[in-house]
């Protein structure tokens, strides 16, 4: 079974990381702290990083490292837009390892749904229709990502709000539902999203920080939160 796949018949909560660059130091940094999975990028602007990725060839080889470094969830941002993802980079997907693809709906094409090869999740941003994710059952769907924070509130504290807008998509969508880190998500948040009924915690640039030895930290204490 694909490894995403097996990640959502465990208990805990698992701890992802997004990457801010694709960049090997980072992701050994992550993998050794205890990080379950692990996201990268290509053919997209990153917002909270601010990072550019190019195309898959630029990065083959360093994807194929990581993918050697754990036998965790390996996911990709195959793209920014519509018009940004191509048929012949997906097909070459899972031969360097990755298990699963994460894109906003919008950004999706519909050939994406039809390649049985990876894992399928979907974001929805802030201004999505929430109605329309009790729509998604019939297209096989492995997870749902929660992108529902404001572009000009990153980096502000978890509230309230948003902790009953995640338990709105746990209980609606019946999907697993990944959280990432728009807002400065803390450890001691941690038992709040356990009680959401999320599935995963995916930490990146506002919480992870650009350096290695700044996501060493970030996911060491995720992770002995988690634990405990």
């Amino acid at each position: 079974m694909n490894r995403l796949q097996n990640a959502w018949k465990r208990d805990k909560l698992q701890l992802f990381v997004s990457l801010p660059s694709n960049d090997e130091q980072l992701a050994k940094a992550a993998i050794e702290e205890g990080a379950d999975g692990v996201k990268v990028h290509m053919n997209v602007s990153h917002r909270a990083s601010g990072n550019s990725f190019g195309p898959l060839a630029a990065y083959r080889e360093t994807f194929e490292h990581i993918r050697g470094m754990f036998d965790g969830p390996l996911g990709i941002v195959p793209g920014g837009s519509l018009q940004d993802i191509h048929p012949e980079e997906i097909e070459a997907l899972p031969d360097i390892g990755f298990d699963f693809f994460s894109i906003y709906a919008f950004h999706m094409p519909i050939f994406l749904l039809r390649f049985p090869k990876l894992a399928r999740t979907f974001a929805i941003n802030s201004e999505f229709d929430l109605r329309l994710i009790e729509a998604a059952g019939p297209f096989r769907i492995d997870a749902l990502e929660a992108s529902v924070i404001p572009g000009e509130e990153y980096g502000s504290p978890l509230s309230f709000a948003d902790l009953l807008k995640y338990r709105w998509l746990v209980q609606h969508s019946g999907l697993p539902v990944i959280v990432p880190s728009q807002r400065k998500i803390v450890p001691d948040d941690v038992p709040s999203l356990v009680d959401c009924g999320v599935k995963a915690l995916l930490i990146g640039a506002v919480v992870t920080g650009n350096q290695a030895d700044e996501v060493r930290r970030a996911v060491a204490g995720f992770r002995e939160a988690i634990d405990r």
